[in-house]
């Protein structure tokens, strides 16, 4: 699994608001989506609060998953922030700001169609940074035993999401739904409402939740025989004055805007809780019953896994492509020859990086003697190989690289994590810390092993040309 960049980062032109109820707080609250600067995410601003308090949309911050996602930071709550987020991602929003003055967003119509034409109505523009995403290139899986919920997430060339659902109830049976690609989540996912049923709904009322809810932004299923006693509630609580249940055990007269809108709104919810991860995704999810604290357990999942990776800063590359230079090429540039030519091949060579590779073998001279009976490659020449990686990237900025030499000026942070052994194929990853002036190159060296990182310094060094007689 790797971050890689794709594109640029994108907030709105513009400022635009709705107003509504919160679901289950009932009180009234006016949403302002507004721009965001590059690499802020999506967050959201209590602007209702003393110091309009910012709540990052981050898998860490989740406290409670009961009827929504609901986060904390500091104290400050976020409910039910799925809807919302999801129409952010749907559209391919990577910074946003949410400013609310209540805990909850407007549940609208119950999904999250009225916040994407909000968004659509003032547009997307590009910004200056790049995106990342997280490409999928094994399979990661999450099971809950205790409800049997699973979420599966697989290497795919788009993100793509199915999700499976079975209640247990012959009202609603088993449904299923699939997009094939993000961009299918406005016309195919957006306007598919929340849900729920009848012995949910006199639970909720009895706790004093859904005080903001009508019949308009929820479909709720009667999966029970509905007393008069338990119509009356219903009328009060919803300020109706009959309710019905039509023949597809629908309460009162709410049209299904989809066959299988309830399997669609859990893939609508399932986008919302994993754009908690804070980054898009490339890779095909599949969810076996999903709720939101599975859905939400799978995200911090997921970000751990990132956050690593980002530690490590894994190169990306395809061994099997010819190399950008082979060892001939290599002599051709560095005057270094063996035993002290350290690097084999130049994989790939950019401006401001260029990744090498060295495959460590049992007949290095300098295994000899460090150390007899345990070979370990020393950290000096792991530093050094490094550096000839990076003099390959400084030497290309000249018309005649042969004729130029490559000194040290500075090595800083060095630092080795693991031993390198015979057998070990080294992979140099060496990025520009700055721009390169007067023949001095600044860089940030890595050195890995199997995806792991086992060694890093920061060089500095320049190249000189070579006065002939």
């Amino acid at each position: 699994m790797i971050s890689k960049a794709i594109g640029k980062q994108k907030t709105i032109a513009g400022e635009v608001s709705l107003t509504g109820v919160g679901l289950h707080t009932g009180k009234n609250v006016t949403l302002t989506f507004k721009p965001s600067e590059e690499n802020t995410g999506m967050y959201f601003k209590r602007v209702d609060i003393e110091g309009q308090p910012i709540i990052e949309a981050n898998a860490d911050y989740v406290v409670n998953t009961q009827r929504g996602t609901n986060l904390e930071k500091l104290g400050v709550h976020i409910q039910t922030s799925e809807h919302v987020l999801a129409a952010c991602v749907g559209l391919g929003i990577d910074n946003i700001c949410l400013e609310i003055d209540s805990p909850e967003p407007p549940i609208m119509d119950g999904s999250s169609k009225f916040f994407v034409e909000a968004l659509e109505k003032v547009g997307l523009v590009e910004q200056e940074a790049c995106r990342e995403e997280f490409v999928v290139t094994e399979v990661i899986s999450y099971l809950d035993e205790k409800s049997g919920s699973e979420i599966i997430l697989m290497p795919a060339d788009e993100y793509q999401l199915t999700t499976m659902v079975d209640f247990g109830t012959k009202i609603l049976g088993t449904q299923n739904a699939s997009i094939k690609s993000i961009t299918e989540f406005k016309d195919e996912i957006s306007d598919s409402r929340t849900f729920s049923f009848l012995h949910e709904i006199e639970m909720l009322l009895e706790h004093g939740l859904i005080k903001g809810g009508d019949l308009n932004n929820a479909i709720v299923y009667v999966d029970k025989e509905l007393s008069e006693e338990t119509m009356a509630k219903l009328r009060k609580a919803f300020n109706k004055e009959s309710i019905s249940v039509k023949s597809n055990g629908i309460l009162d007269n709410l049209t299904l805007n989809h066959p299988n809108e309830a399997a669609r709104h859990k893939l609508l919810d399932v986008i919302g809780d994993l754009a908690l991860v804070g980054m898009p995704i490339k890779g095909k999810v599949i969810a076996n019953k999903p709720g939101h604290y599975v859905n939400t357990q799978f995200a911090k999942k997921l970000k751990k896994i990132i956050k690593t990776e980002k530690r490590n800063n894994l190169p990306v590359f395809d061994l099997n492509k010819p190399p950008v230079k082979d060892v001939n090429q290599i002599m051709a540039m560095l005057p270094h020859r063996p035993p002290f030519l350290l690097v084999d091949k130049i994989l790939e060579i950019t401006d401001t990086q260029v990744i090498g590779l060295k495959n460590v073998t049992m007949n290095e001279p300098f295994f000899v003697g460090h150390f007899p009976g345990a070979p370990v490659m020393p950290g000096v020449l792991q530093v050094e190989a490094m550096a000839q990686t990076g003099g390959i990237l400084v030497l290309s900025t000249v018309p005649d690289p042969e004729n130029y030499l490559t000194y040290f000026m500075k090595i800083d942070n060095v630092r080795f994590k693991q031993q390198v052994l015979p057998g070990d194929t080294l992979i140099f990853k060496l990025d520009l810390l700055s721009p390169i002036r007067r023949g001095i190159c600044h860089m940030q060296g890595s050195a890995y092993v199997n995806g792991k990182l086992v060694s890093e310094a920061e060089l500095m060094a320049q190249i000189v040309k070579v006065k002939k007689d």
